[in-house]
């Protein structure tokens, strides 16, 4: 066994692809709603910004441009509710899954250090943790958030909380994320939000660690990463950033500096145009709410139970049964899910069920389903 393969756990999509094989055969093509890569196309203006950037010849900052910081100061606190967010309260980052994955090892932490993160969660956490040489030490999310004294979680250094969630979509309520941060503070513990679905709530709202109610208007020990990915189709653009505590990001911005990890000038100028407009944003909402709402009524008419899923990109869905065989029985029908499992033991008897199809393959896969 390798040095890499002995300290990460196993790459869970290659277990998929004999199922991939299966749907792929049905006669009329796979309906693949296993991972949530947007397909719909990049809003024009965000397009020109980026052609319009194209000749950039010198290098670009890592802090990214004054016209970039801007943006997100302005972004921040128009749509997250922040106040008196500043330059050194922001930081770009090259797509949000790179954070996720380098940010204990960014932050100095390594052999006797404990990062925590929600139990059923997106598997890029365990895996930071781990690069790092940290201990992962996952938490039940709800018990935590009704009682994070109880949690036993005092030492560890950095604790991950992603909602919306993926894969479940469940939303953590305002006062539960102000009693985290309370805790988290009296403890010395580094709260990182994960708030990559929050502009994707459908039966709730989902709230900002940055929102005044929860933070009380200050940003030490907290930090919110978000990204242009699901709410612009930016996924190829890998535009990204962060949110909060000044001191943290400060040294970020060092480390980051040193190892050259600098956003392309001319996806900094498509981010600026990105957050700078609502209109594709809403238009594309409507297109997930339209996609998800049928959906929702075919999965539940075939004899699944939907589960959470008030926000994001995915219905958390189960027929009460091992998740594999789930798995099974929608690539017979030509559609392809994720396994519950890949998120947690937890998730063994959910298949998580993406919107991120075309118009014409979703309504291909609710015919199916009929």
């Amino acid at each position: 066994m390798s040095a890499v393969s002995s300290r990460l756990p196993l790459f869970p999509w290659d277990k998929l692809e004999p199922h991939k094989a299966k749907a792929t055969a049905h006669p009329d093509g796979i309906v693949d709603l296993s991972i949530g890569t947007p397909v719909d196309p990049v809003p024009e203006l965000i397009q020109r910004a980026l052609t319009g950037a194209a000749d950039s010849p010198g290098y670009p900052t890592v802090w990214g441009t004054a016209a970039l910081r801007d943006a997100l100061t302005a972004w921040a606190e128009s749509r997250l509710g922040a106040r008196g967010v500043t330059h050194e309260n922001v930081l770009p980052v090259l797509g949000s899954k790179e954070l996720v994955a380098w940010l204990p090892t960014q932050l100095g932490l390594g052999a006797g250090d404990r990062v925590a993160y929600p139990r059923l969660a997106y598997p890029t956490y365990e895996v930071g943790a781990r690069l790092a040489g940290t201990e992962p030490v996952p938490y039940d999310v709800e018990a935590f958030a009704a009682d994070p004294a109880g949690a036993g979680l005092e030492d560890v250094k950095l604790l991950w909380l992603n909602s919306p969630s993926n894969p479940t979509g469940a939303v953590l309520a305002k006062d539960a994320l102000a009693r985290i941060v309370a805790w988290a503070r009296e403890h010395g513990v580094l709260v990182v939000g994960d708030e990559c679905y929050l502009e994707l709530g459908w039966e709730t709202e989902p709230v900002s660690l940055l929102h005044p109610d929860v933070c009380g208007g200050t940003y030490e020990g907290i930090v919110a990463v978000h990204s242009l990915s699901k709410r612009s189709n930016l996924a190829g653009y890998r535009a990204a950033f962060v949110v909060g505590d000044a001191a943290v990001l400060g040294e970020l911005l060092q480390i980051r500096r040193h190892g050259g990890m600098m956003t392309p000038a001319p996806v900094q100028a498509a981010t600026v145009a990105a957050l700078g407009d609502d209109t594709h944003v809403r238009e594309q909402r409507e297109r997930y709410a339209a996609r998800r709402t049928a959906l929702r009524a075919a999965l539940e008419a075939h004899g699944f139970r939907v589960d959470h899923s008030e926000a994001g990109l995915y219905l958390w869905s189960t027929r009460d049964e091992p998740c594999w065989d789930t798995v099974a029985h929608l690539a017979e029908l030509g559609i392809l899910v994720a396994p519950g499992d890949f998120y947690g033991p937890g998730g063994e008897r959910h298949v998580r069920v993406a919107l991120t199809a075309t118009d014409e393959r979703m309504e291909a896969a609710v015919k199916r389903l009929a």
